[in-house]
This record gives structure tokens, C-alpha cells and sequence, in this order.
């Protein structure tokens, strides 16, 4: 948590999530269990995909989906420079190359006439990222992968709750990836979500999660079904059988059998019952950040010198960060300076985000530099995350406000 009196983020834990950890260490299963099952199906219910492969990050889950697809060295995969860098990374994990394309100034997302420009021979995927959780242009870019027949994987990562003309987002990709980091929406402390309906792609997930032991279907690999687990109380049962079969678990004969090259990418049944509360509290969290959202609209909606975050009337928002963005006059310098402002003055603040391409591993592995991507890049040097959790209260977002502008006017004056 952060040391200032006004964090920028906070993780909402109650009673109920304490009650099913407990429950959880109580049960002497701390792997591979029924704690983990419910998660998922919890998660690819509310999105509408028929399967959830949990997972210990987004970004391991993006890992997984890029090798799942087979995506590799020579491939290129079209994605965000205006993102955090887990975006982007995995693209490099299997060897392909990536290929950013300048973002939507009113949205932040990738410009779909960009996008569709952008494809060649080389593209084999498309990773579309829902920046700052907003699903604008998602229905396009998935016209736009399929009429070209190459699969896009949906960086929903920020976007637990959001939705696009009544559809959630997680379903528009061919496979789609949620984080559950302490800032977002729910969290599990360090977890992700991969959410597919597409069956074979699910198992080989789950293969890969696990050290790349045998797929469920595989005949090596079939287990006999897991024991009932008890939903009672908390909703998380005592369970003493050996681990469910999607894993292989001891007993099954394949335990230490290994088809392919897979990874620990496990999600513990501690994580995933956290998750399992978290996603009971999802309608009542979601209208917290809402509200928290609405006065910041509000209370800043008056100012010249500020740019509010842009919400379309078909899209419903969970709202993962609230940021702002500084007047076109303004510089990087002039941002920095009220955000270090605005942490003397005990309120967190941060610059989300800066552009991909322009990190230093990029610019030396690739040659990215400056004026490649200029509406990412401007927008970029502008932006500041304004303090935003579940349970802040009117008078911290006063508090907020009154410090953000009482930084931007020391910035005006310098001018005078």
C-alpha cells in the first residue's frame, strides 16, 4: 500500500474473503482443488465463454495463450505502445516480433483504420488491450481479425465488469486474459483468468499452467472424476481427493509425465478463494468504482486545464484506474512536477503509462524512438492517475481534486 495519506489504489477485503482463505488453509488443500474450479467458472460465467483456465498473472496468462495459438519466431503480433509493458512482453517470450500501432486519441485504444493497415502476411495475432478498462472499438477489432482469419487475443486485464453494447469484455477475442493484481477490479494478490470457449485451447492452457503435464483428453492424461466437493458454509469445501483432473494430479498416473514444455503457472487454492469472494462482492464493487468515478467527473469537469477520461454511451464501465490527461499546452516536465507535487502534499499519483516502444529494452532490442507512435507519446506525457479504490470517500476525493489543481495553478503561474 502506498505511504501516502491517499493511496493510489487499495485492495476492498472483508469479513467474507478472510472466511474463505480460512476455510482454504483449514482444508489441507492448498493446490490444485476445488477452490480453483469454482474460480473459474465463476469468472467465464460472468463473461459468457464456456471455459476459465486460472492462472498465476495476466501475464502469465498472455504467455500461455500466444503459445497455445502458436505463435513463435518470425510471427508478428499487432498490439498497444499505449499500455503497461505486460502487453507486449509475452509477444517477445515466444520469439515473435511486435508491431505497435498508434492509438485512438478520444479512446486510447489502438486506431482500428491503423490496425487494419498494419496487417501483413507475418500477422498472426492481434492483441487488443482494453486501456484503463475501456471496451471502445473491441467489436471492430474483431471484425477486423476475422475477416483477415487470424485470431486476436483480448488484453482484458483492466476490463473485469466492462461491457460493449451488452457484451462483456473477455468474449470478443478467440481467447481473452484477466489480472487480478491488488489495483484491480477484484483481486486475488498475484492471479489471472484466460477465458475461451474454445475447448481445445482451454486444455492446452491448462497443460501449460502445469509443467506441461498430459492434456485432460489425452489418454495418459484421463483421470477418474473428482469427488463431490462439499458448498456449504463459506463455499469452499473440505476436499481430501487427489486433484481434479485437468491438472493430472498424483494418482493419475501422469503426475510426472510431461508431454510438452509447460511452466508453473498454477494458481494456489488460497489465491482462488479470495477470488471466489471477490467475484460474490463483483456488482456491488463495480458500483463503488462507479460512484467513485462519478464524482471525480463531478468535481473536475470545470477545469480548462483538464482532460476527463472518455466514456461512450454503449459501453458500461468498471472503472480500473481514473486517469486524467493535462491540457495540450502542458509538458512531460509540467506533469512530473505536479505529480511529485502532489505526493509532498501526501496524495499518490502516477504516470499511466508511459509508451512501450520508448522503454529502454525496446528502443535497444528494436530501434524504437521518439515521434514512431505521436499520439501515444503526447497523450502519454500528459496523463496522471488520480488516487481510486473501491471505498474512497467524498471528502478524499475532494481532498484530491483540490491538490491536483492547487498543482496545476503553481504550473500556470510559472508561466505568467
Amino acid at each position: 500500500m502506498s505511504i501516502h495519506e491517499i493511496p493510489l489504489s487499495k485492495p476492498d477485503i472483508t469479513d467474507l474473503e478472510v472466511e474463505l482463505v480460512t476455510t482454504v488453509l483449514r482444508s489441507g488443500r492448498l493446490s490444485i482443488g476445488p477452490a480453483q474450479e469454482q474460480f473459474e467458472k465463476s469468472v467465464s460465467a460472468r463473461v459468457g465463454c464456456d471455459h476459465g483456465v486460472a492462472c498465476s498473472s495476466g501475464t502469465a496468462g498472455l504467455h500461455m495463450a500466444m503459445l497455445a495459438l502458436g505463435i513463435g519466431p518470425g510471427d508478428e503480433v499487432i498490439t498497444s505502445p499505449f499500455s503497461f509493458i505486460a502487453s507486449a512482453n509475452p509477444i517477445l517470450y515466444v520469439g515473435a516480433t511486435p508491431k505497435f500501432v498508434d492509438i485512438c486519441p478520444k479512446t486510447l485504444n489502438m486506431d482500428p483504420e491503423r490496425l487494419a493497415a498494419a496487417i501483413t502476411p507475418r500477422t498472426k495475432a492481434i492483441i487488443a488491450v482494453e486501456t484503463f478498462g475501456n471496451p471502445s472499438y473491441m467489436d471492430a477489432y474483431a471484425q477486423i481479425a476475422g475477416r483477415h482469419e487470424i485470431p486476436m487475443i483480448e488484453d482484458c486485464c483492466e476490463a473485469l465488469g466492462c461491457s460493449l453494447k451488452g457484451r462483456q469484455c473477455g468474449s470478443f477475442g478467440r481467447i481473452g486474459v484477466f489480472g487480478f493484481y491488488p489495483n484491480k477490479q477484484i483481486t486475488t494478490g498475484e492471479g489471472g483468468m484466460i477465458v475461451t470457449s474454445d475447448k481445445r485451447l482451454a486444455d492446452m492452457c491448462r497443460s501449460l499452467r502445469s509443467q506441461g503435464r498430459p492434456l485432460p483428453s489425452s489418454p495418459i492424461g484421463t483421470a477418474k472424476a473428482p469427488v463431490a466437493v462439499g458448498m456449504g458454509g463459506a463455499g469452499v469445501g473440505h476436499h481430501s481427493s487427489p486433484p481434479v483432473q485437468t491438472d493430472a494430479g498424483p494418482g493419475t498416473g501422469s503426475w510426472l509425465l510431461h508431454e510438452r514444455l509447460g511452466y508453473n503457472y498454477r494458481l494456489s487454492e488460497i489465491h482462488a478463494a479470495l477470488g471466489i469472494a471477490q467475484m460474490r462482492r463483483l456488482d456491488e464493487i463495480i458500483q463503488k468504482r462507479q460512484n467513485v468515478a462519478g464524482m471525480y467527473m463531478r468535481k473536475l469537469m470545470g477545469s480548462a486545464d483538464i482532460i476527463l477520461p472518455n466514456t461512450c454511451a454503449d459501453t458500461i464501465t468498471s472503472w480500473f484506474v481514473f486517469v486524467v490527461r493535462l491540457a495540450n499546452t502542458f509538458t512531460r516536465d509540467d506533469r512530473d512536477r505536479i505529480i511529485a507535487g502532489m505526493r509532498r502534499h501526501e496524495v499518490g499519483a502516477g504516470d499511466y503509462f508511459p509508451c512501450i516502444h520508448l522503454q529502454p529494452f525496446y528502443r535497444q532490442q528494436f530501434g524504437f524512438g521518439p515521434g514512431d507512435f505521436p499520439i501515444a507519446e503526447s497523450i502519454s506525457q500528459r496523463t496522471i492517475a488520480l488516487p481510486f479504490h473501491n471505498n474512497l470517500s467524498e471528502r478524499d476525493v475532494d481532498i484530491v481534486c483540490q491538490t491536483l489543481e492547487l498543482m496545476i495553478s503553481r504550473e500556470n503561474l510559472k508561466r505568467t
